[in-house]
């Protein structure tokens, strides 16, 4: 019994153009999860230091940050890290731009941490 619908090979553009997308996710996501964790990892160690800041001063706390932003390669400038002790709290604030590369394009993900803790 032969089935009325032609076998040609319908449906393969479908095919090439989700293989496309994917590729394109997959090479965005390649891109930016890389500078997320980055970026995540530096977020918990401004919180860890404004947990810890009765215990250290200022510089010790920059030094503790910037060294992380530099073990992980994060563009944060030392003028952008404020340290700001008042009324029992510690505020800490970082403002960064990681510039991501793709071809024909850089996309700047713009970072603002700010973490609030009281001193003990």
């Amino acid at each position: 019994m032969r089935s009325s619908r032609r076998e040609r090979g319908e449906g393969q553009f479908g095919c090439i153009v989700g293989l496309i997308i994917l590729a394109i996710a997959c090479f965005i996501a390649y891109k930016v999860i890389p500078v997320k964790v980055k970026a995540a990892d530096l977020r918990q160690e401004i919180q860890d230091d404004a947990k810890s800041a009765g215990m250290m001063n200022d510089e010790r706390i920059r030094a503790s940050i910037m060294a992380k932003a530099r073990e992980n390669n994060l563009p944060l400038a030392d003028e952008n890290l404020k340290i700001v002790r008042g009324g029992n709290q510690c505020t800490i604030t970082a403002d960064y731009v990681v510039p991501v590369e793709f071809p024909g394009y850089v996309y700047r993900m713009e970072f603002h941490e700010e973490k609030s803790n009281p001193i003990f």
